[in-house]
């Protein structure tokens, strides 16, 4: 063999674990700059679905849990309560729930899957302010013929407890109500519904 034929497979064999040692070098690199464009462990949690233990609920009060950064109620509502959900169908905008602020599984007279626990984003669908809960009927300062609901004190909108939205109000649309579903008779699972997250 002559001193050219050696120099080129020499030649070829460096060029070889140059790259090679090149390209492992290159993914060590890459592999950080990848891992920061995936979602950190936290904002993963702040997507994923909510259980909501709804065992020691009493009848009337609300539950607050949070699901994406947004409040999440939860209400165990009274026979009394929804008795009186009909009573308001003639003064709400929307009382068949028609504009698709709920799920298909919720589209119906107490916008829920089971009557008693009423779950809905606790978001105003006017400006996005948090309305307070007042489940009480007829308080002074909401009228003779208020049946309890929400309150938005920022512009006046007023919700019932099926999370409808009152006539004449700034809210243009029923509150939103989320997938959800029963994980057993006490657990609500936020977030997830059927197996869909």
């Amino acid at each position: 063999m002559n001193a050219q034929g050696v120099d080129q497979k020499r030649r070829r064999t460096l060029i070889a674990a140059t790259s090679a040692l090149g390209a492992v070098g290159a993914g060590f690199i890459a592999v950080p700059f990848i891992s920061s464009m995936n979602p950190s462990a936290k904002a993963r949690a702040a997507g994923a679905p909510v259980k909501a233990d709804v065992s020691k609920l009493e009848p009337g009060a609300l539950l607050l849990v949070k699901y994406r950064g947004q409040p999440i109620w939860v209400v165990n509502r009274t026979p009394e309560m929804l008795d009186a959900l009909p009573q308001n169908d003639p003064k709400l905008t929307d009382p068949g729930s028609t504009v698709p602020q709920q799920p298909e599984y919720c589209a119906n007279p107490t916008r829920s899957i089971k009557p008693q626990y009423f779950v809905a984003i606790g978001i105003c669908t006017h400006l996005g302010c948090s309305p307070t809960y007042r489940p009480e009927f007829a308080p002074d300062d909401m009228g003779a013929d208020w049946k309890g609901g929400w309150f938005c004190p920022c512009h006046g909108s007023k919700f019932d407890l099926a999370g409808r939205v009152f006539k004449g109000v700034p809210a243009p649309t029923n509150l939103v109500i989320p997938k959800h579903k029963y994980l057993d008779e006490n657990t609500i699972l936020v977030g997830e519904d059927d197996g869909v997250a």
